[in-house]
């Protein structure tokens, strides 16, 4: 509700991390790294639903899911390039620094 407020997401998936069933994960990621404020906000909205999600897992490639005004190439080439080591650090942190069990959520406000 603020323009002041900062979101970021880590990783802390419960099975073996594999390109498959990192799709929704890699498209986030490659969303915050290549686009502006507004444009991340609707394609989470929209990369977050039940119904694309299936899509997804059913073969749909996600550029299908961009939204006008996106960087579609910058985010193409990121999300293609964006290696499975990234989420794998993420899981660590989780794990190792923050105690989360593997697939546990947690919401860290102000960096506690």
């Amino acid at each position: 509700t603020s323009s002041h407020t900062r979101v970021g997401i880590l990783n802390n998936p419960s099975s073996k991390i594999k390109e498959d069933n990192t799709v929704i994960a890699r498209g986030i990621l490659a969303a915050f790294l290549t686009q502006t404020n507004s444009n991340l906000k609707s394609f989470l909205s929209k990369l977050t639903k039940e119904e694309t999600a299936k899509s997804l897992a059913a073969g749909t490639k996600i550029v299908k899911f961009l939204i006008p005004g996106m960087d579609g190439d910058t985010f193409e080439k990121k999300y293609n390039t964006l290696g499975l080591d990234l989420i794998k650090t993420h899981q660590m942190f989780c794990q190792e620094v923050l105690k989360l069990l593997p697939g546990q959520m947690a919401v860290i406000s102000n960096g506690r």
